[in-house]
């Protein structure tokens, strides 16, 4: 094979593999009915005019198991902090207590649970998506290189055989978190 210097097949398995990390991450904060931190990781604040992670903004913790408390740093930004909160697809109302937010976890009914499971749903398709996106920025890769002779029809081939295989095997990774993540949503 001849050296290709516009396809990099290690950064389209990392790129892919990020959006597969990101979608773990965002699953692991979708709550089953307990407290966890990693439930408001995703949330954004909007913080001295940028999105800010809210952990950037106070400190997360989890004193009972359906409690989640955050102890905001700048009592400028508790109002924020609240809002974006609420706002999130969650499902969750803080109470404000000075700089500090109580959110209490309520029990998760029938209904709920299938709204979760419909959330988690709608972030592996981001994530699908991400990874087909991944696979379209490789192809368009190979055919410009096939196109300025850089590789053979051959190779073009092969190497976008590879590339298929790669998004195959990472969207079959994301179904099957998803499968696990929905089953244990749905459990009573």
């Amino acid at each position: 094979m001849s050296d290709v210097t516009d396809f990099d097949e290690d950064d389209l398995k990392r790129r892919m593999s990020g959006a597969f990390e990101s979608l773990k991450k965002e699953l692991s904060g979708l709550r089953s009915g307990r407290a966890s931190t990693a439930l408001l990781e995703p949330i954004k604040v909007d913080a001295y005019g940028s999105l800010t992670p809210i952990s950037q903004v106070g400190t997360i913790s989890v004193p009972e198991p359906r409690m989640i408390s955050v102890q905001i740093w700048d009592k400028t930004m508790v109002a924020a902090v609240d809002k974006a909160i609420r706002n999130s697809p969650l499902g969750l109302n803080p109470v404000m207590d000075g700089q500090m937010l109580r959110i209490p976890i309520p029990p998760l009914n029938e209904e709920r649970r299938a709204e979760i499971a419909k959330l988690a749903g709608t972030y592996s398709e981001n994530a699908r998506v991400a990874v087909r996106n991944v696979r379209r920025d490789g192809m368009d890769g190979l055919k410009r290189l096939e196109k300025d002779s850089v590789i053979s029809e051959d190779e073009h081939k092969s190497f976008a055989s590879d590339v298929q295989k790669m998004t195959d095997d990472t969207i079959k990774r994301i179904d099957d978190i998803l499968k696990a993540k929905q089953e244990e949503i749905m459990q009573v």
